[in-house]
Formats: structure tokens, C-alpha cells, sequence
């Protein structure tokens, strides 16, 4: 009874196995014979990552077969069209090079192709408390404040949001991120980008005063209004609880994933006005009551 038993097996498993290859011989036969292979066109690609400004060698590209039907629309097929050509945006390794990522053949590499039309690089002196510690990187955007003094009087001293949201557009000699290291290195100058009128005031405040630069989120593009603060008003400018309280929540918004809102100047307090005399120097200092 045991060997009748293994024979049945035996023989259903040999069956199995026979309609299994059955099953597959027929498949592979009825595939066409020699299907020709999906067509393909030759595409340029970046070798490696590409920063602003940098110019285009061989050594920076090399040349892909890509599916016809798929080919991103403008793609560069000869290398000779982008060979010496200028960045001005970033390209990612194995990126397909578009011309709007490209300057004009006759433009070169460097800072200058990358300045949009109708705007302007002003490059101003900082140190490293100026420059956030030298966290202001290519591509990030901070506002300027001026400190000036417009008469002799030290209580005319003005401190005021002058430029809000402007592009770092490069950082000492460099225009390209530190992305090997990734940590902040000190620079001297920082090239911004700004209209024509706005470089008329960067101009003038980094000539007149003292400038200093403020990190902002590059997704915040509010542009709030401040109405400046002088000496006089600095300790009265708004309530420290409040100013606090607000800090907070914006900051809790933000670790919990939320928007974080628009933060409105704080009110300067206004109170009765007194003259002081020193010497041959006249200042006029708020009386504020106390609550």
C-alpha cells in the first residue's frame, strides 16, 4: 500500500511538472521574433552637481541614450552646444541640461550671467557677527538693517529694517554652497541681490552707518513694515512679555509643522516728553507712567 502511495506522487508530480513546462514553451514561442528595441535619442547630462556660475567643460558632462517618447522637451543632444556656457541655475548630477539653466553662448561663466534682468549685485563688506556667523550661504535670504546717525545728536540714531527678503547671491569669492563640508565658514563680503533703487540705499547706509544682516526662513516672504527705533524709545519699545509670548508661539507653530504667522511690530509706547540738557547737548527722553 506504501509503494502504491509513492507512485501516485510520484506520477502527479511528474505530471505537474510536464503542463508547468508545457505551459512555458508555449508562452516563449508565441513572443515575436526579434521585436525591434524602444527607440532612444542622445541626451546631455550633468557628470556631476553644477553650482551658479560655474562654466560648462567635457569634463562636466557626458552623453546618454534616453526613450524617445520621454525626452524632456529642449533637451541638448551635442555637447558643443553647452561647452563653455555659464550656469545660472542649479544642476543636479544625471539632470538633463536645458537651455533656461544656461547663459547665452557669448555670456561666459561667472557672477554676471547669473544677475536676472533688471536687477543688480551689490557686494558689502561684513564680519562674522555682520554675516550671522557665517551662516549666510549663496541662496539664502536675510533682511538688512542700517544704524544711522542723520545729525550729531546721539539721540537721532536711527536703527531700521531697510531691505527685507534679498538674496545672498554670493559669499566672499564664492557663489556656490560649501556642500562637501556643510558648516558655516566666516567671509568678508557678501554679494546681494537688488533693484536699482534698493542698491542706491544699500549703498548709502553701508557709507553712512553700520549694516547688519538678519537670517530669515526662505519660505517666510513676508515683507513686515517697522517704523525704525531711536535710543530714546529703546526701552520703551513694546512690553518684553508680550514680545516674548509671540516668539514662542510662532516657535512652537513651527516644530509642530504649522504655518508660522506674520509677526506685526510691536507697538512703540508713547508717553510725555522731556528735554535734557547736557552741556551743549540736547536730548529728549519718554516719560512713560507706570502700570
Amino acid at each position: 500500500m506504501g509503494r502504491v502511495r509513492v507512485f501516485l506522487v510520484l506520477a502527479l508530480a511528474v505530471t505537474a511538472g510536464s503542463v508547468f513546462a508545457y505551459g512555458t514553451y508555449t508562452y516563449v514561442q508565441s513572443i515575436p521574433k526579434g521585436a525591434p528595441p524602444a527607440e532612444t535619442r542622445a541626451v546631455v547630462v550633468a557628470a556631476s552637481d553644477l553650482d551658479i556660475g560655474a562654466e560648462i567643460s567635457d569634463k562636466d558632462l557626458r552623453v546618454i541614450q534616453w526613450p524617445k517618447g520621454s525626452v524632456p522637451e529642449q533637451a541638448i543632444s551635442d555637447p558643443k552646444d553647452v561647452l563653455g556656457r555659464g550656469v545660472v541655475m542649479p544642476i543636479v548630477q544625471n539632470e538633463p541640461i536645458l537651455p533656461l539653466k544656461l547663459a547665452s553662448k557669448d555670456a561666459g561663466g561667472g557672477l554676471p550671467p547669473a544677475i536676472p534682468p533688471g536687477l543688480r549685485a551689490v557686494s558689502v563688506r561684513v564680519n562674522e557677527v555682520i554675516g550671522v556667523a557665517g551662516y549666510v550661504l549663496p541662496g539664502t535670504r536675510v533682511d538688512v538693517l542700517a544704524t544711522v546717525n542723520p545729525t550729531d545728536q546721539h539721540g537721532d540714531i536711527t536703527s531700521k529694517v531697510i531691505l527685507t527678503n534679498v538674496q545672498v547671491l554670493a559669499a566672499g569669492t564664492k557663489i556656490e554652497r560649501d556642500v562637501e563640508k556643510n558648516k558655516p565658514m566666516p567671509v568678508s563680503v557678501v554679494t546681494l541681490l537688488v533693484g536699482p533703487e534698493e542698491s542706491e540705499r544699500l549703498t548709502l547706509a553701508s557709507s553712512e552707518g553700520k549694516i547688519q544682516l538678519a537670517l530669515r526662513n526662505p519660505l517666510d516672504t513676508a515683507t513686515p513694515s517697522t517704523p525704525g527705533i531711536k535710543p530714546a524709545a529703546l526701552l520703551g519699545f513694546g512690553s518684553p512679555a508680550k514680545n516674548a509670548a509671540v516668539r514662542t508661539r510662532i516657535a512652537s507653530a513651527q516644530f509642530k509643522g504649522g504655518a508660522p504667522a506674520a509677526v506685526a511690530a510691536a507697538p512703540v509706547e508713547t508717553g510725555s516728553s522731556v528735554e535734557i540738557i547736557r552741556g551743549d547737548k540736547r536730548a529728549h527722553e519718554i516719560v512713560r507712567q507706570e502700570q
